[in-house]
């Protein structure tokens, strides 16, 4: 019999018995998950973010210019909602959103600010927020049509 071939018998009969021979408890936490595969709630509440738009658009701007728009929202849910952080597509893009737990009906606000300068032409940004809410992520986008500082004159 060829050497490589009893290694690999050995090698798979320890794996076989091995693998079979240790009971393995599920942690309960896996088991109580609080959300099912339907994204409701089974055991306790959830908190839901319930932005009143997604989208803003700024119209018409001039570079060099700072836009800024406040992005309303709910919890909507049935527990404290947390934001863990938020995130931009862009470093001319910068946010300001609440730090503590937002209780169960509480409206709170994602403020987003644009800087234009550099930028000429259509934008559109993204901003992503993380919540303990499921699903986990909610990204909101604002746009804006930038025009140069020598439009304004015509």
């Amino acid at each position: 019999m060829n050497p490589c071939f009893k290694v690999f018998l050995l090698v798979s009969l320890v794996l076989v018995f091995a693998c079979g021979s240790e009971k393995k408890d599920i942690p309960a936490d896996v088991v109580r998950n609080p959300a099912s595969a339907s994204g409701k709630s089974v055991t306790g509440g959830m908190p839901v973010i319930s932005f009143k738009s997604d989208e803003h658009d700024f119209g018409k701007v001039y570079e060099g210019e700072t836009v800024s728009y406040g992005f309303p929202f709910t919890n909507t849910g049935n527990a404290d909602l947390v934001i863990s952080s938020v995130s931009t597509s862009c470093g001319c893009t910068v946010t300001d959103f609440p730090k503590d737990a937002i209780k169960v009906g509480e409206e709170k606000t994602v403020t987003v600010s644009f800087k234009t300068e550099g930028k000429r032409g259509f934008q559109q940004k993204t901003v992503t927020v993380l919540a303990n809410t499921v699903p986990n992520s909610k990204v909101l986008t604002i746009k804006a049509q930038v025009l140069s500082s020598g439009d304004a004159e015509q």
